[in-house]
């Protein structure tokens, strides 16, 4: 076998070091990402490939870009945001959040299958696109960290299409080439059997393992969350009117404590920030006065300011050190809503007499505020006050465009899932839908998107086209092909799943895809080998793709979410795609009897 060209090389060992540095965690990814990218397009430019201009080489390497796959995924981050901002999917993380508040291991084992479950017939992304914010909202409701949560959630998604002819647009690829090629047309659920059993084996895995091997990202991650003492007014609808003292108890969330009965329409609480928006929500009640939570909700038609919820703490030099809530008024100096306060000291029992009410508490320092109102109003507080604005800020939902967020990411699946549209169009369309509607902000489009993962998809577009058009990957499969003829059916059907693996991994699906279907109609020539478990065997390992972030755009989706390195994709990945390759070629053995 001759010798790879120069090019493929290049290509060959480009690929290698830019994983390297991933892997390595030595700089950062979008670091990494843009030296990848200027090696190729200086390379090229000094080295063009043959019979192209060096202009050529510029033009590969920043393709990716302006690339549909990168359009893509930033539309997708948008229709999220989108979702996160309206309250959307509120009631469905609701449901769930009960499912995992009954036991986190049964939430997890529920969602994990309910992942897979949407996956068969609905496109990943959408699926993934659509969890994302919910696993956000249980993650802040006490359930597992988002980072334990999301690569298992991926994985599940991930294993899910790939069971049927539809799952992902890379399997329809594989059919629709292995047909031009002669094999017979496949059915939507022709393999699905194949993979519920894999599943079956792999679950557990991805259940109760991979969690464990994935750090806790979450900001306050081992430590105990901050508890506000809050004055909940109670609606005139509100639940809590006429229940005894242990009935209340009974429909409040069970980290939010009382501390005392209801009196005057008002109920005085202390938890979390989210323990108390639940209780808030069961309740029917506001933990500022009805009239200015009115007020300040008004305000966004004509400011445009969505209503955002901070922590402020109190510094040595603040001006309310000393000064009781009611005589800092501070609704009427800076238009703010003052949610709970955190006694940084000592406790409130120590801070108030028994009957005072709330307003009278004093404010002192290192306390911690929970306030409410738009971001401008905040910081001016702040500002003047000397106050510390501190991380975790969170907007309040506008709940009342919540059914046209829903509307219009429905609009987005439904034709992408039936394929009517491409995923790229209906989400890019969606995307300006989101804007036009003012689901979400045009000021706001910095924190749906992460240039973590704009960078990194351009420089693995990049990675996929020098190694296709250098030659690489053909030179590749040609040495799989003369180190495969002598080995039993089982092994050659592991070795072929492995080596679609790897390119999956670290080029592109589709690429795996176009140069691994035809190795399988070869391979099955040259060794009396039925065509179709190989193609499936091609098929399999075009959807293995947990062992990196650049191996698959939902990959890429969860990083910024759940904060992961890359090494946390090769932790848990590596793993499972030894177990699904075991597992699925043994059962491909098996289905087509090659003993």
């Amino acid at each position: 076998m001759t010798y790879p060209s120069p090019h493929a090389f290049a290509a060959m060992l480009l690929t290698v070091a830019m994983f390297y540095g991933f892997v390595s965690g030595r700089a950062r990814v979008e670091i990494i990402s843009l030296l990848t990218i200027s090696a190729i397009a200086l390379g090229l430019y000094l080295f063009p490939l043959p019979g192209q201009a060096p202009t050529d080489g510029l033009k590969l390497a920043f393709e990716g870009f302006g690339h549909y796959a990168l359009i893509t995924i930033c539309a997708l981050m948008i229709l999220g945001r989108g979702l996160v901002t309206t309250g959307a999917l509120e009631p469905a993380s609701r449901l769930l959040t009960r499912v995992w508040r009954f036991n986190h291991q049964v939430g997890m084992l529920v969602t994990l299958l309910l992942a897979m479950a949407m996956s068969m017939l609905v496109n990943d992304t959408p699926v993934l696109v659509l969890l994302l914010p919910v696993m956000a909202a249980i993650a802040a409701n006490g359930g597992l960290p988002a980072s334990k949560t999301l690569i298992p959630i991926n994985s599940a998604v991930l294993i899910g299409g790939m069971a049927t002819t539809i799952g992902t647009s890379t399997n329809l690829l594989v059919v629709s080439i292995a047909s031009d090629l002669g094999l017979p047309p496949m059915s939507v659920f022709h393999f699905t059997p194949i993979v519920l059993v894999a599943s079956l084996v792999a679950m557990p895995f991805i259940w109760l393992v991979m969690p464990r091997l994935l750090p806790d990202n979450s900001v306050a991650g081992g430590h105990e969350p901050r508890r506000f003492t809050a004055t909940l007014r109670l609606g005139q609808t509100s639940a809590a009117h006429g229940l005894d003292m242990d009935r209340l108890k009974g429909l409040l969330p069970s980290n939010i404590e009382i501390r005392s009965p209801i009196a005057d329409g008002r109920l005085r609480v202390s938890g979390t920030h989210v323990a108390l928006e639940e209780a808030m929500r069961v309740l029917g009640a506001t933990a500022a006065p009805a009239l200015l939570m009115e007020r300040l909700k008004n305000g966004y038609s004509k400011t445009g300011e969505d209503l955002t919820v901070v922590e402020l703490a109190i510094g040595k030099d603040s001006g309310l050190i000393g000064k009781g809530v009611a005589s800092a008024n501070l609704a009427e100096r800076y238009n703010v809503a003052l949610l709970g306060i955190h006694d940084a000291s000592r406790s409130v029992h120590q801070r108030l007499i028994s009957h005072q009410r709330p307003a009278d508490t004093v404010f002192g320092e290192g306390d911690i505020i929970l306030a409410t109102g738009a971001m401008p109003d905040l910081n001016e507080l702040s500002r003047v006050e000397g106050l510390l604005v501190l991380e975790g800020a969170k907007e309040q939902p506008r709940t009342a465009k919540a059914p046209l967020a829903l509307a219009i990411m429905a609009a987005a699946v439904i034709p992408a899932s039936l394929g009517l549209v491409p995923i790229a169009i209906s989400s890019l369309a969606a995307a300006i839908a989101m804007f036009v509607t003012g689901c979400v902000r045009f000021d706001r489009i910095g924190r749906a998107l992460s240039a973590k993962v704009v960078v990194l998809v351009a420089a693995s577009i990049a990675i996929g086209r020098i190694v296709l058009d250098s030659g690489a990957a053909e030179w590749l499969s040609g040495l799989l092909a003369i180190g495969l003829q002598y080995l039993p059916a089982s092994a050659v059907l592991a070795a072929v799943m492995l080596f679609v693996t790897i390119l999956t991994n670290f080029a592109s699906n589709t690429t795996a895809a176009a140069v691994g279907t035809p190795i399988a109609f070869s391979l099955a020539h040259k060794l009396g080998i039925p065509v179709e478990p190989l193609v499936l065997a091609v098929l399999f390992g075009c959807n293995l793709c947990y062992a990196t972030p650049v191996a698959y755009q939902t990959n890429m989706l969860i990083m910024s979410a759940g904060d992961y390195n890359f090494s946390d994709y090769t932790r848990t990945g590596l793993p499972l795609v030894a177990i699904m390759i075991t597992t699925l070629s043994a059962l491909l053995v098996f289905r087509y009897g090659l003993y």
